[in-house]
């Protein structure tokens, strides 16, 4: 294994922290409704908590609504219920076999809430990147120190960490602010 090699397992794993900065950002609902705002959704499912996208499919059918269509009839309450006790401010009202969703919109108190969780979650990824660079210089070091590569081999990885670290932090960055504009605007 070569210094090369250490670089080139590093991308694909900041690769994958940002596609789950990605996913996590669109649980994050602004004004209007997306499927995705659910996903975080567990919903008491015969006595397992169930994420409600494996037990019902979810559509938006309006920019302002939501519609859940269970699997299994009998379990609109529960949803409606594990729907109303998550943190997301919604207020849904069951059906005979559905439960729909309204979305209402943001008040600006709201708002700022979403973008402070928006923040918490970006420094979760940018403390996640940074591990990994961090993982990939031990290994770098002790790659040296075990003779297997030779000194500037080690300090020529360790830069190409460092670089590719700098640019998923400002991947981070790009979509962070993205998403606070997203939110802000009314």
């Amino acid at each position: 294994m070569s210094a090369a090699d250490v670089v080139k397992e590093t991308r694909p794993r900041m690769d994958s922290s940002i596609e789950d900065f990605r996913r996590r950002l669109a649980t994050i609902r602004t004004g209007k409704a997306s499927v995705s705002i659910l996903d975080t959704i567990l919903v008491e499912y015969y006595g397992t908590l169930t994420p409600l996208n494996q037990m019902a499919v979810v559509h938006a059918p309006e920019a302002n609504m939501l519609t859940v269509t269970p699997f299994d009839a009998s379990q609109t309450g529960a949803i409606e219920k594990a729907i109303r006790q998550s943190d997301l401010g919604l207020n849904p009202q069951k059906d005979a076999k559905m439960v729909r969703v309204p979305v209402p919109p943001l008040t600006e108190e709201r708002r700022k809430q979403f973008v402070k969780q928006v923040h918490d979650i970006a420094e979760d990824h940018r403390t996640a990147v940074r591990n990994i660079r961090r993982d990939s210089n031990d290994r770098l070091k002790k790659m040296l120190k075990d003779k297997a590569i030779s000194e500037d081999d080690e300090r020529g990885g360790v830069e190409e960490v460092q670089k590719l670290t700098n640019t998923y932090v400002t991947k981070i960055d790009e979509l962070t602010k993205v998403k606070e504009q997203e939110l802000m605007s009314v």
